[in-house]
């Protein structure tokens, strides 16, 4: 009774709050608070858990209509024998990224800590260990920043409703009956106190990633259905510094920090009511985010290292997805994207790090991606496609100080003057010209360092 009244209290204080601004802290305290995550701009995702036996996908739960006692066989044999979170720690760094996302709990509801609120964790699966607490370690010895993912959605959860676009049991009639005796205040009060063991008992938490709302849908689920606003609030008691996502179904009430796109590249800086916003995309190296033993659409190594390039020239950051196999191992295809990335990052790290958008008035050259250091009042140009001799920049002309290719820091001269045979330069041209080598630098995407005169 005493557990209903205090159920009952938390969903009634939830209801009468909706609406009010969460976060009312200045533009200027919320930069200094995000600061590091802005300036780090890239970051390692791990989707891990029982989905990699069955190896078809993180969604084979819901894509298959299984069962919970169909799927409930896979922690039986979840014995991850290879698992070296210190391999996977030390991979994140060589590739350059400063920060990680594990996935505490997905969507399947099997817990890959050692929760005191479920049975269903992997604790109890042949490993035996809590495999989170080991990565959050290994992570944090290598001096890389975590982030942890937490589903909001459990389909294993007992008092988790059924009638739902998406759940594994949504065409089981039965099922659906027993809806009417679900409590969805057992399941808000189960949502926050697994949040309160991983947000208390594994120390700093840069990043808490929560996975999602879907109130649109036709019997779908958001901030009421969480209790969002009292899970906000607790989240920022617990953990005042942490940096959140945009899933919790609380935009208007300003319940987060940065937006998240999901598996595409928005064509620029990401805004909201028409304001620029901090934003991250979150993308898979191939098109499954756990470990998908038939999946083929693997991204280049160069896709990737445009696709870093890219997010940060238009203000944003990349969180890069790796989805272990059932051994606990990261997979070939993606060690070896992640082992290029770290070549290229090891020159070009600085038109990454500390980087955003060029600033405005600044024309992109042809096949080009422009980033910007403020700090340093450098720009970089990414050069995609290698031109015949010169690059031009309109809009530049004597405001550029000294120009090299990042690579190696190699003097590249710069062209100002009218008269060279067939120059294209007109009367008042406010462009300039950096004069190539002919033959591209050996790496896969070149940069040029600029050093500007003054700030612009």
């Amino acid at each position: 009774m005493k557990s209903l009244l205090i159920g009952l209290t938390i969903l009634l204080f939830g209801f009468n709050t909706f609406g009010q601004q969460l976060n009312t802290e200045t533009k200027e305290k919320k930069q200094e608070r995000m600061e590091w995550w802005q300036d780090a701009r890239f970051g390692m995702f791990i989707h891990w858990g029982l989905y990699a036996l069955p190896a078809r996908h993180e969604w084979v739960m819901s894509n298959e209509k299984m069962s919970r006692e169909k799927y409930e066989k896979y922690a039986e044999y979840f014995n991850p024998d290879l698992y070296n979170p210190t391999e996977w720690a030390k991979m994140a760094k060589n590739a350059g990224m400063k920060y990680v996302v594990f996935t505490a709990k997905h969507h399947d509801g099997f817990c890959m800590y050692d929760s005191k609120f479920t049975d269903y964790k992997v604790t109890n699966s042949p490993i035996g260990k809590d495999v989170m607490r080991e990565l959050v370690d290994a992570f944090r010895a290598e001096g890389i920043r975590i982030g942890l993912y937490y589903s909001l959605i459990d389909w294993h959860h007992q008092d988790f409703t059924v009638k739902d676009p998406i759940h594994p049991l949504r065409n089981n009639k039965e099922e659906i009956k027993k809806d009417k005796k679900r409590d969805k205040t057992k399941y808000q009060a189960y949502l926050k106190n697994q949040l309160t063991e991983i947000l208390s008992n594994y120390g700093q938490i840069d990043v808490l990633f929560t996975d999602f709302s879907y109130a649109q849908k036709e019997n779908g689920k958001g901030k009421e259905y969480w209790d969002s606003e009292n899970v906000y609030k607790l989240i920022r008691k617990l953990q005042p510094q942490i940096i959140i996502n945009d899933r919790l179904d609380l935009k208007e009430e300003k319940g987060w920090d940065f937006l998240s796109p999901e598996q595409f590249m928005p064509k620029e800086w990401v805004t909201y009511k028409g304001e620029k916003t901090p934003w991250e995309t979150c993308q898979t190296f191939s098109g499954s985010w756990g470990y998908h033993r038939d999946e083929y659409t693997w991204k280049s190594p160069h896709q990737t290292i445009v696709m870093l390039i890219e997010t940060v020239s238009k203000g944003g950051n990349l969180i890069l997805n790796v989805g272990p196999t059932g051994r606990g191992v990261i997979q070939k295809e993606a060690e070896d994207r992640l082992a290029q990335t770290g070549e290229w990052m090891k020159f070009h790290s600085r038109s990454i790090y500390n980087c955003t958008a060029a600033p405005e008035g600044i024309e992109t050259p042809d096949n080009c991606l422009l980033t910007y250091n403020p700090e340093t009042n450098r720009l970089y140009v990414h050069v995609l496609e290698w031109p015949f001799k010169t690059i031009y920049l309109p809009g530049l002309k004597d405001k550029i100080e000294y120009a090299q290719l990042l690579n190696d820091a190699s003097e590249l001269k710069l062209k100002y003057t009218k008269g060279a045979w067939l120059d294209d330069a007109t009367e008042g041209d406010t462009g300039i010209k950096i004069q190539l080598p002919v033959q591209k630098p050996d790496v896969e995407v070149p940069v040029i360092e600029i050093f500007l005169k003054d700030k612009i």
